[in-house]
This record gives structure tokens, C-alpha cells and sequence, in this order.
């Protein structure tokens, strides 16, 4: 039987040791999970004492797991020396490890959504008169002041409502990772659009920031946080500002 040369070479599920199967499944492990998720969770590489430490697991085991997850291409793996320091006397250099930014998605059955959201992100973007882009973006703000709105309700009759910390979890909610900023703000690691953001940014920035905008919008925190276009390789484009004039919770 004849074999499409393109289908040989597609990795495949039923292959034991690969595809996004095999490597999404390695994290039902629980060690290995905790590992992942505080690697992937640090704002830089860390290493294998950090990470035994942080997980409560013994060293030996660490290394076995992280390097698994490194072979299934969910973290990678360099090496540095502490402090950053080199030349003679700065020691070995040590093995740390980061996530990685290759994505695995599973559907059963095989969808195409990427496909889909990459031919409307074209569709908007090749259109001159912008009105498509209004559209997205009026979209984008009605849909996450639902969100909002939802997460307000869900603290509605708790003690010291934070406006911030309830924006922080709806966007982690949503795969942004928001962090705080030390300035009454948060700064935002992964986008969960990241693909269809290398595609063209400027829609899908667009669509970011309007979005965040409905989610604080149905917070009803716009007086107080503001969301901006704020790109930087590495991270989501979209940050979260105190508005100017906003008193910082605690101060006088």
C-alpha cells in the first residue's frame, strides 16, 4: 500500500514515546506536574535544586522528571553558571530549565479551530475600511465585561473586595498569567493567542487589549485600572495600569 510521504513523516499519537498525546498524558503524573507547573510558572530558568526544593521532591528525582519533560518537549534545557559569572572560578555551570514555547493541542475528534481563527484574523486584517477590526474589538469588549461581570458576582458580599486581585484571576482563568507589577498594576506572561498573534499582530493586540478593557469594564474597576498596549518579546502585549490618579489600596 501506497503511503503519502508527508503522512510518513507526520508524528504520530499511536507511537509510543511521542506526539502531543504521549506528552500531555506525562503530566498525570503528580510529581511531574508540580515540576511543570513551578517551572513554568518562574519568571526565569531555574534549576534542579530550586526546583526540588520548591516541589518538596528529592533532587535525584527532580532531574529524572524535568528531564523527561524536557525529552517530551514540554520544558527545555541550558546550562549557566550562578550569578551569571564566567572565566576561571566561577564553578560548573548549572543545568536549569524553562518551558517551552512549543504548544500541544488534543481534539478527539481532529478539529481545525486554529485554521478557522487564522483565516477571520486575515479576513480582518485585509480589510482596509477597519470596520471589520471595530467589529473584533467591539466583540472582544462586550464578551469580557461578561467575564467580568461574572467575576464580580462571584466575590459580591465578600470582605475587602480587590478589584485587581479579581481582574488577576480572571485573566488567569483565561491563560494570560498575570503577575503584579509592584505598582498597583499587573504585567501579563503568556498570551493565549500567541500563534495567531505572530500572524498579525496588530489584530490580535487589538483584540487583547479590548478585551481586558470589557473584563475591568465589567469588574467596574475602569476608574481604577487601565489596560495598555505595552508589547515585549516574551510576554503578552497587554498590561494592566493603576489610573492615573488612583490612590493605592493602604495609602493615606
Amino acid at each position: 500500500m501506497r503511503h503519502d510521504r508527508q503522512d510518513s513523516l507526520r508524528p504520530r499519537d499511536d507511537e509510543w514515546g511521542s506526539g502531543p498525546l504521549t506528552a500531555v498524558g506525562a503530566l498525570n503524573d503528580a510529581v511531574r506536574r508540580r515540576l511543570y507547573d513551578y517551572v513554568s510558572g518562574s519568571g526565569e530558568p531555574v534549576d534542579r535544586e530550586q526546583a526540588a526544593a520548591a516541589t518538596g521532591v528529592g533532587r535525584p528525582l527532580a532531574a529524572y522528571h524535568l528531564d523527561k519533560l524536557v525529552s517530551l518537549g514540554l520544558l527545555t534545557a541550558d546550562y549557566r553558571r550562578a550569578g551569571g559569572r564566567s572565566g576561571p572560578g566561577a564553578g560548573r555551570p548549572a543545568k536549569v530549565y524553562a518551558r517551552s514555547a512549543t504548544e500541544f493541542a488534543i481534539t478527539l475528534p481532529p478539529r481545525e479551530y486554529e485554521l478557522a481563527a487564522g483565516l477571520l484574523v486575515d479576513a480582518v486584517g485585509a480589510d482596509a475600511s477597519g470596520a471589520a477590526l471595530a467589529g473584533l474589538k467591539r466583540a472582544a469588549r462586550e464578551h469580557g465585561a461578561v467575564l467580568g461581570q461574572a467575576a464580580r458576582h462571584r466575590r459580591v458580599g465578600r470582605s475587602g473586595y480587590d478589584a485587581l486581585r479579581s481582574t488577576e484571576e480572571t485573566l488567569a482563568a483565561h491563560g494570560f498569567e498575570p503577575v503584579p507589577d509592584g505598582n498597583e498594576g499587573l504585567s501579563v506572561r503568556n498570551c493565549p493567542f500567541r500563534r495567531l498573534a505572530d500572524r498579525d499582530p496588530g489584530v490580535v493586540c487589538a483584540m487583547n487589549v479590548a478585551l481586558v478593557e470589557g473584563i475591568v469594564a465589567g469588574i467596574g474597576a475602569s476608574d481604577e485600572l487601565r489596560p495598555e498596549l505595552d508589547p515585549d518579546p516574551g510576554r503578552c502585549c497587554v498590561a494592566v495600569r493603576a489610573a492615573p490618579g488612583h490612590q493605592p489600596s493602604g495609602a493615606s
